[in-house]
C-alpha cells in the first residue's frame, strides 16, 4: 500500500539568522499524513526506535502530533489493533500541540515550552513559519541550544569583566605609584571580593604633601565597580578644582556630585533614585609640617605613634556619601593631627573587620585588628600588611569571602 510518508529536512539551508531562532530546532524525520493508516505510523515506530513522536501534516501544513507512548499504550489494548489498524492515523493524534513559527528566539521558545499545559518538553513541538510545516523540535535539543548559549553570554560577559578588572587595577596602579614615591614605606591591599570590586583608592601628589582616599562604594562586582568609576572620576574633578587641604569639603563636593549623577535630586517618582554611595576616609598629609587633615563618613583613621603602646582609633562622621538619607548640603568635619617621625596610619574598610571566621564563627573585628597592628609595628609597611592579611585569611579559613577588602599603611618620613 502507498503512502505519503516523508523525510523533513531539518536545517540544511538555514541562514546564520535563524540558527539562534526555532528554526534551528527542526530535526530531519518521517512524517505522515492524515490518510495514512495506524499501520503505517505503527511500522514507522517499529522501523526507527530513536523516534519519539511523528508529525502530521497535510500538504505543508501541521495537523497535529502522534506520540509514541500515547499511541503504544492506545494499541496495546484489548481489540485496539483490530479495530483500528487500517483507520486514519489521526486517531490518536494530539490535534493541539504546541506550535511555534520558525523565527521565534530560543529564549521565547523555551519559554512558550515551559509555559505550555503540554508533553511539549518530552514528545516535542512542531516548527511552522506561516502555514507551512518546517520540522519537529525536542526539549533535549532546545536544551542544549539554551545552554549553548547561555555558556556563550557568560563566556562573553566574564571577558569583559575581566578587562574591566585590567582597567580599575590599572587606575590603582597610578596612585599607588604616587603614595609609594611621596611615603616610601607604605603599602596597600586591594582585594575585590569578585573580578571587580566597589573599593577604591586614591592619591595625588602636591607641593608639601599627599593626598589620600580610601573608599567603600554600594555593593561589590560589576555595580561596586560602576560606583568607583562614578566616585573617583569626581573626586579627581574636585581636587584638581579645589585641591587637597579641606577633605571635609571635598566630602561634601563628592555628596553633591553622586546624589545629582544617581538622580536623587528633583526626581518625584518612586524607584527612579538609587540609594547608593560610599563610606570613606580622605586625608591630606603635610610633608613639610608632619600634619593629617582628615575628615571621614563612616570609616576611622587608626594611628599608631612611634613608641606607643596601644592604637589609638580616630572616628569620623557616621553619615554616609551619597544616600538618600544624606542631606545634599551636610558638611563633614576636618580633624588635624600632629604627626612625628615613624607614626603609622592605617586605613581599612569593612570588608575586612567584619569578615566571619574563627571557631565561634564571629566577624574578624576591630580588636583584633588592632593588634595585629602592634604586634606588626616594626615591620616595614609591606610585610605589615601581608602578614595581616596572611591572619585575616587564616581566620576566614572556609567560610566564603563576604565583601570587598582593602587596607593601607603608611609610615611618617
Amino acid at each position: 500500500m502507498a503512502t505519503s510518508v516523508q523525510i523533513t529536512p531539518g536545517m540544511r539551508g538555514y541562514g546564520p539568522a535563524e540558527i539562534q531562532c526555532a528554526a534551528s530546532l527542526c530535526r530531519p524525520g518521517p512524517t505522515v499524513a492524515p490518510t495514512d493508516t495506524n499501520a503505517t505510523v505503527r511500522d514507522l515506530f517499529d522501523r526507527h526506535r530513536e523516534l519519539i513522536s511523528l508529525p502530521v501534516i497535510d500538504g505543508t501544513r501541521a495537523c497535529g502530533l502522534i506520540k509514541r507512548r500515547t499511541f503504544q499504550s492506545e494499541m496495546a489494548k484489548p481489540f485496539r489493533q483490530e479495530l483500528h489498524e487500517h483507520k486514519s492515523c489521526v486517531a490518536f493524534m494530539d490535534g493541539q500541540p504546541l506550535i511555534i513559527e520558525a523565527e521565534t528566539s530560543i529564549e521565547r521558545t523555551a519559554k512558550l515550552v515551559a509555559d505550555s499545559h503540554t508533553d511539549a518538553l518530552a514528545d516535542g513541538f512542531l516548527v511552522v513559519r506561516g502555514n507551512e510545516f518546517l520540522g519537529i523540535g525536542f526539549g533535549l535539543d532546545l536544551m542544549r541550544k539554551v545552554a549553548d548559549q547561555q555558556e556563550a553570554r557568560n563566556r562573553q560577559i566574564m571577558q569583559s569583566i575581566d578587562y574591566a578588572s585590567v582597567i580599575q587595577r590599572a587606575m590603582l596602579q597610578t596612585s599607588q605609584e604616587i603614595l609609594k614615591a611621596e611615603l616610601p614605606d607604605s603599602a596597600i591591599v586591594w582585594q575585590p571580593r569578585d573580578t571587580v570590586g566597589g573599593d577604591f583608592f586614591q592619591c595625588a601628589k602636591f607641593d608639601h604633601g599627599v593626598f589620600i582616599a580610601m573608599a567603600d562604594c554600594t555593593g561589590h562586582g560589576v555595580p561596586g565597580a560602576f560606583m568607583t568609576l562614578i566616585s573617583s572620576s569626581w573626586l579627581a574633578q574636585a581636587l584638581e578644582r579645589d585641591g587637597p587641604a579641606d577633605p571635609a569639603q571635598l566630602l561634601g563636593t563628592l555628596n553633591r556630585k553622586i546624589k545629582q549623577s544617581l538622580g536623587q535630586i528633583g526626581s518625584r517618582v518612586v524607584g527612579e533614585q538609587s540609594d547608593d554611595g560610599l563610606d570613606a576616609l580622605f586625608m591630606w598629609l603635610n610633608r613639610r609640617d608632619r600634619v593629617v587633615t582628615y575628615a571621614g563618613a563612616r570609616m576611622p583613621l587608626h594611628v599608631l605613634p612611634d613608641g606607643a603602646a596601644t592604637v589609638i582609633t580616630h572616628e569620623t562622621d557616621r553619615v554616609g556619601v551619597g544616600y538618600v538619607g544624606t542631606p545634599i548640603d551636610h558638611r563633614w568635619k576636618n580633624r588635624t593631627l600632629t604627626l612625628q617621625q615613624d607614626d603609622l596610619l592605617y586605613a581599612t574598610t569593612d570588608g575586612l573587620t567584619d569578615q566571619i571566621g574563627g571557631s565561634r564563627n564571629i566577624g574578624f573585628g576591630k580588636r583584633r585588628l588592632r593588634q595585629w597592628l602592634l604586634d606588626c609595628r616594626d615591620m616595614p609597611a609591606p610585610a605589615q600588611v601581608a602578614a595581616i592579611m596572611q591572619a585575616h585569611a587564616e581566620y576566614q579559613g572556609q567560610h566564603r569571602r563576604r565583601d570587598d577588602v582593602s587596607l593601607i599603611c603608611l609610615r611618617v618620613p
